[in-house]
């Protein structure tokens, strides 16, 4: 039913945005008030989210050990999985960011043939690497649209991206692996009976609207074709402060800017903020260095402490009558302590 009720939430937000054209001053709500409330939205939320994140505090140190810590020195360590310095952290974020890491270490456990068999999820990982990275070019390429001149960058990843010139225009790479690898993450998320339990209504909603965001896209690209110099014009209008509805855009162009416009809005209150969190998790972006080096809780209660030299001080009668003069006992102290 979640699935159900994400599917027609929607497809209704596009046939509102399909219809705007059809009713009086629509197109000036759906095309002009709507993007600036929904931009406003996502730099306050965005902003929000990530300031209460950063001012939590963090007193102590606890990083996520996936591999052998820094001891000996005959002893290999893990320096991304369980890093000791701070290189070591911001290598392991890195990859985090990046290229998935702990995902493509992710591992499930099934029944096989009556025994139990651990193996990593490298499809899932597959899948997910994918989507990404072809929604980050997909956002790159847009910028053509919204900046004039267009970057250098920008018109190299356009060229790359239609290598293949197949059609005219042509068909984009990331296009195909955008919707290729939504469809995989919503087949896997409704078929699997686990994953179809576990799953909320904001699980599908997110994928269901990144998936109609793309298809009304590759719609406007190869079916119900726009004016580009008509859209580049309003997006440096919207840029610009100087607003301007296209000429002779059709419903699609509505339905995807309103879908664009709703996942802006979405994001500081969902799960995809997790682009944030990633930088700012302690159990990742922290070097695992308590047995080297002592942290103090900033926010500790002042005390009273009592040192082993001013122990030593006080049960120094004591200590003598034990036959431990005050630097044995220093050294026994210390291999206490050790």
């Amino acid at each position: 039913m979640h699935l159900l009720y994400a599917a027609l939430a929607v497809t209704l937000l596009a046939l509102l945005g399909a219809a705007a054209t059809s009713v009086s001053g629509g197109a000036t709500f759906v095309a002009v008030i709507v993007p600036y409330a929904a931009l406003l939205t996502l730099l306050l939320g965005v902003c929000y989210r990530i300031g209460r994140w950063a001012a939590s505090p963090v007193p102590f140190r606890i990083p996520t050990t996936c591999g052998q810590q820094r001891s000996l020195p005959w002893i290999r360590s893990a320096p991304l999985d369980n890093p000791a310095t701070g290189a070591g952290a911001v290598g392991r974020v890195a990859l985090e960011v990046l290229l998935f890491r702990s995902l493509l270490h992710n591992s499930r456990t099934r029944i096989h043939d009556g025994r139990y068999v651990t193996a990593e999820s490298r499809v899932l990982w597959l899948g997910a690497l994918a989507f990404h990275w072809s929604l980050l070019l997909v956002v790159l390429r847009h910028l053509r649209l919204a900046v004039e001149p267009v970057p250098a960058f920008v018109l190299w990843l356009g060229s790359v991206d239609g290598l293949l010139q197949i059609g005219a225009p042509t068909l984009l790479l990331t296009d195909l692996v955008l919707l290729a690898s939504i469809g995989y993450l919503l087949l896997r998320r409704w078929w699997n009976p686990l994953l179809r339990y576990l799953s909320l209504f904001s699980d599908y909603f997110a994928l269901l609207l990144l998936l109609a965001i793309a298809v009304t896209g590759v719609l406007m690209r190869h079916v119900a074709r726009v004016d580009v110099v008509s859209i580049k014009q309003f997006a440096l209008g919207l840029v610009t402060f100087h607003p301007a509805l296209p000429a002779g855009a059709n419903p699609v162009f509505f339905a995807h800017l309103l879908l664009v416009s709703v996942l802006a809005v979405y994001i500081p209150f969902s799960k995809l903020m997790h682009f944030g969190g990633a930088l700012l998790s302690p159990t990742r972006n922290l070097a695992n260095n308590s047995r080297r080096r002592r942290h103090v809780n900033p926010w500790n209660h002042p005390v009273p402490t009592h040192t082993y030299a001013e122990w030593e001080h006080e049960f120094a009668d004591k200590l003598k009558l034990a036959g431990l003069a005050p630097d044995k006992a220093n050294d026994v102290g210390h291999a206490a302590a050790d």
